[in-house]
């Protein structure tokens, strides 16, 4: 650690006052602590979002065996043009009305507008595969008691969309705790098939602001 030592002389005697040393922080050690810090979140954030995806799974298998799943996919083949490429278009009216099946919970999206290999990543993780992800958006809805997930905004550029949305749920647990954000999603296009490759989410709250949600407990009914 760097010091800055200063010294100050007496003007009219022998003795020396004591040096005042004075630490300085240098940019560097700010630099790892901050890096510790992210890494420790990050991997915190990991191990809630696998914690969250063997829960979701639990949950699916003692779901009541009369209740009906819902219907998790939509197998519309979206128009394509001459060249076997989908329509810009189409895709994004797809995403736009499975936002209103809150596809986030439900996991009923149209396969169609995605590649089966799409890449899927939040502040957690990411992974590959368009199954994967259906499943584990199934699994998370039956973990909550209700939900609402709604589009606010929609941004078009020329090699992605971007979706802002906001989403609240109350969970089944037995102190009913209510999760609740706002955010956005990147939907990347493939350049050769039209269909969505890359499925980035963004929470507009602190990383571990959504785990602290599921521990408060709430007056829910």
């Amino acid at each position: 650690m760097a010091v800055l030592l200063c010294y100050t002389p007496a003007p009219s005697t022998l003795h020396r006052r004591r040096a005042i040393v004075a630490p300085i922080h240098p940019r560097g050690a700010r630099d790892f602590r901050c890096s510790a810090k992210n890494s420790t979140e990050n991997a915190f954030l990991r191990i809630a979002w696998y914690g969250s995806e063997i829960l979701g799974l639990g949950a699916s298998l003692l779901r009541s065996p009369t209740k009906k799943p819902p219907e998790t996919e939509q197998s519309a083949e979206l128009p394509v043009d001459d060249s076997g490429k989908i329509s810009r278009a189409a895709v994004v009216e797809s995403i736009k009305e499975d936002f209103n099946r809150s596809y986030f919970v439900t996991g009923n999206l149209c396969v169609d507008a995605y590649e089966e290999d799409c890449e899927f990543a939040d502040p957690a993780g990411s992974f590959r595969g368009l199954k994967r992800f259906k499943r584990n958006c199934t699994n998370f809805g039956y973990l909550l008691s209700r939900s609402n997930m709604k589009l606010l905004k929609w941004e078009d550029f020329e090699d992605k969309g971007i979706g802002h949305w906001r989403f609240s749920s109350v969970m089944s647990f037995p102190w009913k705790p209510i999760l609740s954000a706002t955010g956005y999603t990147e939907y990347y296009y493939d350049e050769n098939s039209g269909k969505v490759c890359r499925h980035v989410e963004h929470w507009n709250v602190p990383k571990t602001a959504l785990f602290k949600q599921i521990l408060r407990p709430s007056r829910a009914k």
